[in-house]
């Protein structure tokens, strides 16, 4: 049995975990939304775990699933030289407990969750917009958002002012040209 495959069950038998899985030797749990401290706190601090280090929050929205929202944290362990993945899965309405009480480095992570699909972080210390205009309304990660209908706000030069027009994302027609530069080589 490989060290992996021992970890997790240990961690199965001492924490929360609905499941694991491993993807290309890398530990992934999936805990409930209701349980996120201790188990933070247990992976943190407890001296065969020592991930202490957390490399990115993100999120994964599948639009067609009850619970649409995927919340994943990638933790590393600097002592054990090791990964780990935990997935946290939620519905649009329901919100996580902020983890900044425990890695103060996820602060930023889940700011920018928020602003980009709208998940909720209660206990945060600092949360509001920071990749978008503090007026903006909506999510964009989100697949529900509307590609077209919103203003876009900017100084227009010519008229020496702020200027609202609709946001327009239509791409144009581009004409590729395929042709080698070594065809005509000799």
């Amino acid at each position: 049995m490989s060290l992996n495959i021992k970890f997790s069950q240990y961690l199965l038998k001492t924490l929360p975990i609905i499941n694991y899985t491993f993807n290309k030797k890398e530990l992934s749990l999936n805990i409930p939304f209701n349980k996120i401290i201790p188990i933070f706190f247990f992976l943190k601090y407890h001296t065969n775990c020592q991930y202490k280090v957390i490399s990115d929050i993100c999120a994964v929205d599948y639009l067609n699933k009850v619970d649409r929202f995927e919340v994943i944290y990638n933790l590393l362990s600097i002592r054990f030289n090791t990964r780990i993945r935990i997935k946290v899965i939620i519905n649009e309405l329901q919100s996580i407990e902020s983890i900044t009480s425990i890695y103060a480095g996820a602060s930023w992570w889940e700011r920018e969750v928020w602003d980009m699909f709208g998940i909720f972080f209660f206990n945060h210390p600092d949360l509001r917009r920071i990749l978008t205009d503090y007026g903006f309304e909506g999510y964009p990660l989100r697949k529900d958002f509307p590609l077209s209908g919103y203003l876009e706000v900017y100084y227009n030069e010519l008229k020496k002012r702020v200027v609202y027009e609709p946001i327009n994302l239509s791409q144009k027609y581009r004409l590729f040209e395929f042709n080698s530069p070594y065809k005509n080589i000799k």
